[in-house]
């Protein structure tokens, strides 16, 4: 028996839980890429924990298991558990033909907890309650044979900030292997030589290669390929990788920074195989099953509008330039249209069926509307299953990463699903009401309508247009908050002394406030 350590993000200011949806999809990748038989409750997890028990075989297969982990820390042999000390203890005593094997190497202990800190003493003191192990060896705090750790659970169910007394749960046991963290720092965007205004981050970069089980061998493709973040992550983990997009700016990038100069920064020249420029409507590859995975972040139409080729008036005929149709002109550029995002998810799940080898995974991130979204809103195909769907929640908006395998043939006639997207009688209640000037009451009728409509629109729907709705709101907001901020006569009853206030005259983009405009824009979608 094992237990994972899977850590949270921390903020100097509280503990703030990020990816934790990510965790058990990552942990089932990993079993399925190294071959490893897990076994775990899944009733025990919580995303408020960073512990989780699993059974594995022995501790090669363990060692295997995190090695390439991004959310697993790292992972122990079970000696013992429980709510308090004297449960722990006697676990650990009821098993002394473990402590044999290590009796003369020279070994570590470690105390930590998660939701509360350990004073030295404290950890001392607990160190000391194991000396009944009565190992002999040197104690090596930088290289030791062997490592031991206490953790304690104080969970997060804090009053004030102040932990409880004592530990939920308290884990002992051998440490048998760390994950790859350190990836994350090795492909931080902020040491890649180039790098876009949607560049997705290393972290999710790097779970999603692990998602897609990218190992040596495998042809992993790109459609959507930007700025190159996910050929160079499952580059890494041994796979062959290529791209495309629409838009061959983004890839031959400017001057010195491009993708290949960040292929060239990571040395892996051998691996990503190329990048090319076309639609992925509109694509030269030839009818067969060429890929092991799609790995992708479609675009939202947000700061890299959607585009795909064809004329918005498909009536409209190309022009004759000096008796020369243009499209046959060296210099010609085809025009583009609108790609709104359920017709980008159709032809993308349609596409995953046509190209992906039986097995080969698909991995994309679908961009929602937090008050709308349903799981029917989740494209479908008949010849792919959906293995997870693990959300990234911004508020009022979130970005869900899709996880989904072909498990069997593609058949002609079958086509993908997208919760009947193209219609557009029940767009976003947010957008309608705001398009059409209708009043709240209007609004509520407006809901009452649409909730006994069958056919509701999925919360990805018109996705750019409800976005930029929140953003005019969350800038009316801060203006407001700007207008009363310096109104003098508000002034008043926010300070003792209001003949000494001078009300700043410095705009409303300019003010202290747009620190959260910051806060935002990282958060801004493709």
């Amino acid at each position: 028996m094992f237990v994972c350590f899977l850590p949270n993000n921390l903020s100097t200011l509280g503990q703030i839980h990020l990816h934790e949806e990510f965790r058990l999809p990552e942990l089932e990748s990993l079993a399925k890429i190294e071959d490893v038989k897990l076994k775990y409750n899944n009733e025990e997890y919580k995303k408020n924990c960073p512990f989780l028990v699993i059974n594995i075989e022995n501790e090669e297969e363990a060692a295997r298991l995190v090695k390439r982990a991004i959310l697993i820390k790292n992972i122990y042999e079970l000696w013992g558990m429980g709510e308090t000390y004297d449960e722990v203890h006697a676990q650990v005593k009821a098993c002394p033909e473990r402590w044999s094997l290590y009796i003369h190497k020279s070994f570590k202990f470690t105390v930590s907890g998660f939701g509360s800190t350990c004073s030295s003493d404290y950890q001392v003191r607990i160190i000391n309650s194991f000396s009944y192990l009565g190992f002999e060896g040197d104690i090596d705090l930088k290289n030791p044979q062997v490592q031991f750790g206490v953790l304690e659970d104080y969970g997060l169910d804090q009053h004030a900030g102040i932990p409880p007394p004592t530990p939920y749960t308290i884990y002992f046991g051998r440490l048998i292997a760390f994950g790859n963290r350190d990836l994350v720092q090795k492909y931080n965007l902020k040491k890649r030589k180039y790098i876009g205004n949607t560049s997705m981050d290393a972290e999710l970069s790097l779970i999603m290669a692990n998602q897609a089980l990218a190992s040596p061998g495998k042809l992993i493709y790109d459609p959507f390929v930007g700025t190159g973040s996910f050929l160079l992550t499952c580059a890494h983990f041994g796979a062959f990788t290529l791209g495309s997009d629409i838009d061959g700016r983004q890839i031959r990038g400017q001057a010195d920074k491009s993708i290949k100069s960040n292929i060239d920064q990571y040395n892996l020249g051998d691996k990503v195989l190329d990048t090319l420029v076309f639609d992925i409507c509109h694509h030269p590859w030839r009818e067969n099953l060429w890929f092991d995975a799609i790995v992708t972040d479609p675009p939202y139409g947000v700061r890299a509008g959607a585009k795909k080729l064809g004329r918005k008036d498909p009536t409209k005929r190309s022009r004759v330039v000096d008796g020369v149709p243009a499209h046959k002109r060296e210099n010609y550029y085809p025009p583009t249209k609108p790609y709104e995002m359920s017709e980008v998810l159709i032809d993308l799940l349609e596409f995953a069926a046509r190209f992906l080898i039986v097995g080969g995974r698909l991995v994309y991130w679908l961009p929602t509307i937090v008050d709308e979204y349903s799981s029917a809103d989740i494209p479908d195909h008949p010849c792919m299953i959906l293995i997870s769907n693990s959300e990234q929640n911004f508020g009022q908006w979130s970005r869900r990463l899709i996880t989904m395998e072909k498990f069997k043939e593609n058949v002609e006639g079958e086509h993908a699903n997208v919760n009947n997207a193209k219609s557009l009688d029940n767009m976003s209640l947010l957008f309608q009401k705001k398009k059409e000037g209708k009043s709240d009451e209007d609004g509520k009728d407006l809901e009452k309508t649409n909730d006994n409509n069958a056919n509701k629109k999925p919360g990805h729907y018109l996705f750019r247009e409800k976005y930029f709705s929140f953003k005019s709101e969350e800038k009316t907001k801060r203006e407001q908050t700007w207008i009363r901020f310096t109104n003098k006569d508000n002034a008043n009853d926010c300070v003792d002394n209001a003949d000494n206030v001078q009300s700043s005259t410095k705009p409303p983009t300019e003010i202290s406030l747009c620190e959260n405009q910051t806060d935002y824009d990282a958060k801004e979608p493709s």
